[in-house]
């Protein structure tokens, strides 16, 4: 991963690095120097990995030519022995808060080495570059360190860094508990405190390193101060801490407390906020150090305005000249610039999660940091957050758990993201084995996942875990992919939904058809991929389903009226009307009336049943249509009178005494009758009784030859008035009183109508006996039927009996 360093400077001949000869260099491939730390910046910071396992590391070098070239030879063993001593008090300090060491120190004549965490920078070289644009000096930045003489270049990539307020707010309180951990689990002080001694891991985590200067508190009273060497310009700068960061009443009194690394703290913190330079710059020399403590009061106020309004008292507190008024580490925790910022809260214990138990992981990952993920900055997702999910995945038992804001943050992430920091590492989740529980949650997430897949062979990868999960007997997984399908449909190709998604479907369906969650999980899955399916498929295995389901359930009747509505809007479905009328609607009309359906399903419910009917009455209609114009017309029958043959030989009847009023007529009607008395019989005549003047058969009324005075009016269907003469008893149908004066009872005397009916008398010959031979008789006959049924005679009786009317009327007016 990373190609070895060639051409150190430093005097280092051509071509060789120092890291060479060192014996670190069989267990770790080093790369490029990244960073410089320690007592005058003397450690070399390079990245590196170990060969066993791939693991990323930083190794720490010193060379130990640069103690012999800045001071007396025979100070450089000193100078050794404290660098060793400081990596023997970071492997006896395990704490989350504290330089890790992952190898210990490896000795040769020109160098010392060991390995660390992956390091990004130490905090000076960071603040160097806030220190050199905050001054506006050009140039090469001084590190904020007080050995410039011994000043390595820091990296560029120190330059780009910047710190975030909650970097900057997370990182104090990361020292403070650091500085806690050591007061009181261990009684020791660190008496280094200052940027050259916290390093910035990979992650953003802020670390407290530099033990080389380490004291023990006093044994019977840990607040008591106890006695300990000045800084002093006659000793080795590279064996004393730096001098801009101690406390006065180390060089003052020459004691020591647990506030005194307090102070130093405190200068850490106006430094950050004044671009990188600390209030004392005492340049090496007790007597500058002494005159700018007279102004450390001025210098404070000037700064503490840069600085949060939270932690400004607390920062004031710090730097008081008398221990006893600063407070202590646990003290510092408990501000409200701390305890107040639940995004800090949640980063914290992010930290410690390894000393965690599974159950205590499980809560945390599930709704704590999912909570708070959305509050933490982008910046550290992937430099703080995503470390410890990718360490957490491979753990089966949390995995679950850990899934949930990794699959937030993915939803969330850009597609470039997602491609250089989650998706390498999240493949071996999707391929590996995992719990009910973790399968479950990656299904009704996949198509987060596909949303930022590009590649397809990424997301054939993806789209086998749902193709595995309905192979799976367990409830929870099959429905949950059964879910998944409606999220992830335009995802999958039309032969895997044809051939496997919608057999699968219906298999899950057929082994658990009592279970309504399943059932449910179906038909959503039935009504996402409808669109895909064709007619054979929709009427072989859809249909049959829809019909096997049962209605128990108002949100599973629901989801199949949906479906049945897509249905309905194309025919290519092949949802036909008697499918509708025959399986359908019989199983849904009694749902209209379940009084569990709530407003929207009810009113599903009766568009679709309508929808039906529309269909089911277009259909019929035009099929009834269609049937109708295909038989043939049926002729048209002749009248029965113009060749029945029907008592044709029966003898003549007279009524005797027969008169028939006339009738007033108009001045109009007079008009008219004498236009057209020439043709006015001879064409109604052949109209009405279908023949003309020189038919065979004459016995037909002549209005002209019978009534020459008729007038128009006359042939108005009235009914008139008939007076028939007392008669003798022998007479047929008489009575000895006669009949009286009386008007034909199917009509009143209000009831007049218009008509053309001829009433002239046949000029000849017989009459058939039919109704219809006499049309003035046949409409009252018919009037009679109608309006008076009691009285209409029945029979031949009353088919005689006009045959005897109409030949007395004959005869009567044959004789005027």
């Amino acid at each position: 991963m990373f190609s070895k360093l060639k051409g150190a400077g430093g005097g280092a001949a051509a071509g060789h690095s120092p890291l060479d000869t060192n014996p670190i260099s069989q267990y770790y491939e080093v790369g490029k120097q990244t960073a410089c730390a320690g007592p005058g910046l003397i450690w070399k910071i390079y990245d590196a990995v170990r060969k066993s396992d791939r693991k990323e590391a930083s190794i720490f070098l010193f060379e130990k030519r640069l103690a012999e070239k800045l001071h007396k030879p025979k100070r450089k063993d000193t100078v050794c022995e404290v660098l060793r001593g400081s990596v023997r008090q970071l492997e006896r300090f395990r704490h989350p808060r504290i330089l890790q060491v992952l190898h210990s120190v490896e000795e040769c004549n020109e160098t010392l080495a060991f390995a660390s965490e992956p390091i990004l920078a130490s905090l000076a070289n960071i603040l160097a570059y806030h220190e050199a644009s905050g001054s506006g000096a050009g140039g090469a930045p001084t590190t904020g360190a007080s050995h410039p003489n011994t000043v390595t270049r820091p990296p560029s990539h120190a330059k780009d860094y910047s710190f975030l307020d909650l970097e900057i707010k997370y990182g104090l309180l990361q020292l403070t508990e650091a500085l806690s951990y050591l007061h009181y689990q261990h009684h020791m002080l660190h008496r280094h405190v200052c940027p050259a001694s916290i390093f910035v891991n990979k992650r953003g985590v802020w670390k407290l390193g530099g033990l080389e200067f380490t004291e023990r508190l006093n044994e019977a009273d840990p607040t008591e101060p106890v006695p300990i060497t000045p800084w002093t310009s006659r000793s080795s700068k590279l064996c004393q801490p730096d001098l801009d960061y101690i406390a006065p009443e180390v060089q003052l009194h020459s004691q020591i407390c647990m506030q005194s690394d307090m102070f130093s703290l405190g200068m850490v913190i106006t430094a950050i906020f004044n671009h990188g330079r600390p209030l004392m710059q005492a340049n090496n020399s007790n007597t500058s150090f002494q005159r700018h403590l007279e102004t450390l009061d001025e210098h404070v106020k000037m700064v503490v305005p840069d600085i949060p309004l939270p932690l400004r008292e607390a920062t004031v507190r710090l730097l008081n000249k008398d221990p006893k008024e600063r407070p202590t580490a646990q003290l510092l925790t408990l501000i409200k610039y701390f305890t107040t910022d639940t995004v800090v809260t949640t980063l914290q214990f992010l930290d410690v999660i390894q000393m965690k138990d599974p159950q205590q992981k499980n809560a945390f990952y599930r709704q704590t940091l999912r909570d708070s993920l959305p509050y933490i900055p982008r910046k550290l997702w992937f430099q703080h957050v995503w470390p410890c999910l990718e360490a957490e995945m491979k753990q089966s038992e949390v995995l679950a758990a850990v899934l949930k804001p990794i699959l937030l943050m993915i939803e969330h992430v850009g597609i470039e993201e997602y491609e250089m920091y989650i998706q390498e590492s999240f493949r071996t989740v999707l391929t590996s084995p995992k719990t009910i529980q973790a399968t479950v949650c990656l299904l009704e997430n996949l198509h987060i996942i596909l949303e930022k897949t590009q590649k397809d062979e990424a997301r054939a990868e993806v789209l086998r875990v749902l193709y595995n999960a309905f192979e799976s007997t367990t409830i929870q997984v099959q429905s949950a992919a059964l879910f998944s399908v409606t999220n992830v449909a335009d995802y999958i190709d039309e032969q895997a939904i044809r051939h496997m998604i919608l057999p699968r479907t219906v298999s899950v369906f057929n082994q658990n058809t009592a279970d309504l969650k399943i059932t449910i999980a179906v038909l959503s899955c039935v009504e996402r991929i409808l669109d895909r399916l064709d007619r054979p498929l929709i009427l072989d295995q859809v249909l049959p389903l829809l019909t096997e389901v049962r209605l128990s359930d108002p949100e599973i009747m629901y989801r199949v009226v949906c479906i049945y509505a897509l249905l309905l809007r194309d025919k290519k479905y092949g949802l036909t009307v008697n499918h509708m009328a025959t399986r359908v609607m019989p199983v849904l009309l009694p749902q209209t009336v379940n009084p569990q359906l709530n407003l929207e399903q009810f009113t599903m419910l009766l568009q679709v049943l309508r929808e039906m009917l529309e269909q089911i009455d277009r259909n019929q209609r035009n099929k009834l249509k269609l049937d109708n114009m295909s038989l043939p017309s049926p002729e048209r029958r002749p009248l029965r009178h113009l060749f029945s043959s029907d008592n044709m030989h029966v003898p003549p009847f007279n009524i005797p005494n027969l008169r028939v009023e006339q009738r007033k007529t108009s001045s109009a009607e007079d008009m008219a009758r004498k236009n057209s008395t020439g043709s006015y019989s001879g064409i109604l005549g052949g109209w009405w009784f279908g023949g003309s003047s020189n038919s065979p058969d004459s016995n037909f009324l002549r209005v002209q030859n019978a009534l020459p005075i008729r007038r128009l009016s006359d042939n108005t269907l009235m009914t008139p008035k008939i007076r028939v003469a007392h008669s003798c008893a022998s007479s047929p149908g008489g009575s000895p009183g006669g009949l009286p004066i009386r008007r034909h009872s199917s009509i009143g005397p209000q009831e007049r109508r218009g008509s053309s009916t001829n009433l002239s008398p046949p000029t000849g010959g017989s009459m058939p006996n039919t109704s219809s031979s006499t049309p003035f008789l046949s409409s009252s006959m018919s009037s009679l039927r109608s309006r008076r049924p009691s009285a209409c005679l029945g029979g031949s009786q009353g088919s005689g009996l006009l045959q005897q009317l109409g030949t007395g009327m004959y005869q009567l007016f044959s004789g005027r």
